[in-house]
């Protein structure tokens, strides 16, 4: 039997979640996304990279869900992440003074969530989670 086998590409990191949506496309199932805006540089002049991600993985999802509601109270929700499939996609803007202009996104599946701080206090941590676990 030929098995395929495929290389996996993943993104880590810091970042800061927006805009924690459900898309419900024209055919198929709703999905959940979410935007991180990733630390990058020195930390003492961070620039952020944007990704537009479809939260994929079950516990992600479970967790970007909990932190909808702070997210829309415009409060920080940073979390550490691991994402996957990164592609490029292009658009054209429809509206505003770049109206016409082509755009470029960061797409990506939000596979892990590793840590999520609101507002500089740590909320959820993996390894936190899993002793409790396993002490339940």
């Amino acid at each position: 039997m030929n098995e395929k086998t495929y290389f996996n590409l993943y993104t880590s990191g810091l970042g800061y979640v927006n805009r924690v949506r459900t898309v419900t496309p024209k055919r198929g199932e709703p999905f959940l996304c979410c935007d991180i805006a990733a630390l990058s540089g020195a930390a003492d002049d961070v620039d952020y990279v944007r990704f537009d991600c479809k939260v994929t993985g079950s516990e992600a999802r479970k967790l970007i869900t909990r932190c909808e509601q702070a997210v829309n109270e415009k409060r920080k929700v940073l979390i550490h992440f691991r994402l996957g499939d990164l592609y490029v996609d292009m658009f054209t803007y429809s509206k505003g003074e770049r109206k016409g202009e082509t755009g470029v996104s960061l797409k990506a599946r939000l596979l892990y969530i590793g840590l999520i701080k609101i507002d500089g206090e740590v909320v959820w941590q993996a390894g936190n989670q899993e002793a409790e676990d396993d002490a339940a």
